[in-house]
């Protein structure tokens, strides 16, 4: 019962997302996602209220929880990948601008300038303090307008409630990404290093686009984006690393892997691992446990930094499946660590492996054979 009832919710979602209704207004969003955000709102503001109540003691001059964290709340669990929807610009943009809205209206006594002024000199210390957040727009506007209860607590009202509701909100948007399987804070791309510590610049970035030409678009946009620069770098990288896959998904990783492979066994001797490296003139070898399952992997590496050892290193191995498209290897091949990905099938049994060298002529044969393609006939 509850299996057909979890299909129907699966179809009727499917459903919701395909009218253009609930067609997603930001790139990435699903459904799901939605009502994951709705979920952890309903939660979030729930308990920052209860817990506020109880940090200020039932004070009826001070509201439980100030307006602006409906709109953090939405940022916080609806795009949480947002640069505007971290820790520091909820915690600093809704304090700094409540701050910034006392401040006005003790020095402006001309609401309507007060109110102006409050929102604008909010933006310009948000941006300052690298903590833009749209909310914060209304902390300081609430900081104005706020009434008799906000005018009494003066400049305690940007501690309590508006910093004790963003500091409760954010810990619990932590805790509830987590429990939902989310990355909270998000963590920007990571660009590619050398990893041998040389002056070169990483194989993947020798070739496409630089960030001076993302640099370039952007300006050329005249937009600003709520994305960091570091992820925009790295999306369209994906993009083209999928845009290669797909003109190439026709060769498969069991096209073009060795299927002779040199395995060791893991209770072999580094010495033993050693010798079978250079007898056959390779870089790593499959290490496999007594049913012949794929455990890890060794190296010259790994060999030279355990020579007072007796047991055989064991590094992660780096992996992948005869049905994926060859070309899919590029990234781990080209990480200056990887010179084999050893393919494995769903019982992590050795079916082959694919070396630099491997995808590397298959790459030359096929851009060979476009270039042949593409070249005009002469008549």
């Amino acid at each position: 019962m509850n299996f057909m009832r979890r299909t129907r919710l699966r179809q009727i979602a499917g459903w919701l997302g395909d009218r253009p209704f609930f067609a997603p207004i930001l790139t990435g969003a699903t459904l799901g996602d939605r009502l994951i955000g709705c979920l952890g709102a309903l939660i979030g503001i729930c308990l920052t209220g209860m817990v506020c109540n109880l940090a200020i003691g039932g004070d009826p001059q001070l509201p439980l929880i100030v307006a602006p964290m409906g709109a953090s709340a939405v940022l916080l669990f609806a795009v949480p990948a947002s640069p505007l929807a971290q820790p520091w610009p909820i915690v600093g943009g809704n304090t700094i601008s409540a701050l910034v809205g006392v401040a006005v209206a003790h020095l402006v006594s001309d609401p309507l300038l007060a109110v102006g002024l409050a929102v604008s000199l909010a933006i310009l210390a948000m941006s300052l303090t690298r903590s833009l957040h749209p909310p914060g727009g209304a902390a300081a506007l609430t900081a104005v307008i706020g009434g008799a209860a906000v005018a009494r607590s003066g400049f305690w009202f940007p501690l309590v409630p508006v910093a004790i509701n963003a500091l409760i909100l954010v810990a619990l948007g932590m805790l509830f990404h987590r429990l939902a399987g989310r990355c909270y804070p998000h963590r920007p791309a990571v660009a590619p290093v050398n990893q041998h510590e040389t002056k070169d610049v990483p194989p993947a970035l020798r070739v496409g686009f630089t960030s001076a030409d993302i640099d370039a678009a952007i300006a050329k946009n005249q937009e600003t984006l709520d994305i960091s620069r570091d992820d925009l770098d790295a999306l369209l990288r994906e993009v083209e690393h999928e845009a290669l896959i797909r003109q190439h998904a026709a060769l498969a990783v069991a096209d073009v892997m060795s299927c002779d492979v040199v395995t060791v066994m893991a209770d072999e001797t580094p010495e033993e691992a050693q010798r079978l490296l250079l007898q056959h003139k390779i870089r790593t070898l499959p290490i496999l446990d007594q049913t012949g399952r794929l455990i890890g992997q060794v190296g010259l590496r790994e060999l030279a930094a355990a020579m007072d050892t007796v047991r055989l290193p064991v590094a992660e191995a780096v992996t992948a499946r005869p049905s994926e498209p060859a070309v899919a290897l590029l990234p781990r091949l080209t990480d200056g660590l990887s010179h084999i990905v050893i393919v494995t099938d769903d019982d992590r049994r050795v079916l082959g492996v694919v070396s630099q060298t491997d995808l590397l002529a298959t790459l030359a044969r096929s851009l060979a054979h476009g270039a042949t393609m593409t070249t005009p006939t002469a008549v």
